[in-house]
């Protein structure tokens, strides 16, 4: 096919002529085109405006921000403050042993052992753990754990591999409520059950910031990002204070939230730490009160019962980092379980051991340890409450 070349002067011509056919019956019928706006007229750069913005209109995403930060989330959004603590704190040179149910004979040597002759033994329970240190094996090839405490004792049980958690340590005043998330939460676009969910997925122990709180579905909801509401209920929160709760004398002070199942470290009036923590359950609560820390041990065998049949039987060795506050409950490390975020102790104050080795290093005996239940449901009569265990 033979191109045709046509001169440009040519379409010039005709593309004038095009426009000017066009517009000359629109200005005879009298109408005509929109004026066009001035040139100024931009979208403003991303960011938060007033309504005096200067040059620039405020939308696309600057009217997204400006929604966002109306809700009460900051623009630029800034990371959580504080940081993790030393990983080495969760170092402890123990290993566990948890015993079976029906408990263990004791024995002195392997040769009693071969000979099943028991010096002592561990009574049945629900909650049995000892320390060992090693393995010494009879001449039958039997293996036993040889405990710190000098005595072996059969593999009729299982290792325990000591949970792993760390709060979060601050040198600065944390500027609003945080928490963690207490188990794999989807949240919602706005607070209500009725609200659709969001595409985020929230794990446990990750670590929230709160920007709001509200009620809706006859629940409490927390703003932990844009558009991103939270059943308060799956988060342990932390609302930092610069002055002493009501009948704390001084700046330094330990604060356990018997609700929010956390703890928070205050010095100079200025929250340094904050973790979560297991308290006591129904009936063996933790009693509410202001106490003392009145001893403090690096290690220690924590045993006892409850129950006439003794059917709640514990013994748990080389507990660490305990810190007695009350009678017999204290704060201390805990490696039987990972449910830190809820009740389960029997009026201790469980912590994880990384956790509870750096209270420990922060505290001293005399510090304060401050109690409180702030939905009320904690019992304060001290009628209802013993001496307390782990």
């Amino acid at each position: 096919m033979r191109r045709i070349l046509i001169p440009l002067f040519t379409v010039i011509f005709l593309l004038n002529n095009l426009t000017l056919s066009r517009t000359i019956p629109a200005a005879q019928s009298g109408t005509l085109p929109v004026v066009e706006p001035e040139s100024g007229s931009v979208v403003c750069p991303p960011g938060v405006y007033d309504n005096a913005t200067d040059g620039c209109l405020p939308l696309g995403p600057s009217e997204y921000l400006g929604q966002i930060a109306a809700s009460g989330i900051p623009y630029p959004i800034l990371p959580m403050q504080g940081y993790q603590p030393p990983a080495e704190l969760n170092d402890i040179p123990y290993q566990y042993f948890k015993v079976t149910e029906k408990g263990a004979p004791l024995f002195a040597s392997v040769e009693d052992a071969l000979n099943n002759q028991p010096s002592t033994q561990i009574a049945p329970g629900y909650e049995l753990f000892v320390s060992y240190v090693g393995v010494q094996t009879d001449q039958n090839g039997t293996s036993y754990y040889q405990l710190r405490s000098g005595y072996l004792i059969g593999m009729d049980g299982a290792r325990q591999a000591v949970p792993v958690f760390q709060g979060r340590a601050f040198s600065s005043q944390p500027t609003r409520p945080f928490g963690w998330v207490l188990d794999v939460t989807i949240p919602r676009t706005a607070p209500g059950l009725t609200s659709p969910e969001s595409s985020h997925k929230f794990y446990r122990y990750n670590i929230v910031q709160i920007y709001d709180t509200k009620e809706a579905s006859n629940l409490t909801w927390n703003l932990v990002g844009p558009n991103e509401w939270v059943d308060a209920r799956d988060v342990a929160r932390v609302d930092p204070h610069t002055m002493p709760p009501k009948g704390v004398t001084g700046s330094r002070w330990i604060e356990v939230n018997l609700f929010e199942q956390t703890i928070s470290v205050y010095d100079n009036n200025r929250l340094v730490f904050a973790t979560l923590v297991s308290s006591g359950v129904k009936p063996f609560w933790t009693r509410p009160g202001i106490f003392h820390i009145y001893i403090k041990k690096p290690t220690e065998t924590m045993s006892g019962a409850t129950e006439a049949d003794r059917s709640d039987y514990y013994y748990l060795e080389d507990v660490p980092w305990t810190m007695y506050f009350d009678e017999e409950r204290a704060l201390h490390g805990e490696y039987w379980h990972s449910m830190l975020g809820y009740n389960m102790s029997h009026g201790c104050v469980n912590l994880s051991v990384g956790d509870s080795h750096w209270l420990y290093n922060w505290a001293n005996v005399g510090d304060t340890v401050y109690v409180y239940d702030p939905s009320g449901t904690t019992p304060e009569d001290p009628a209802l409450y013993g001496a307390g265990a782990p």
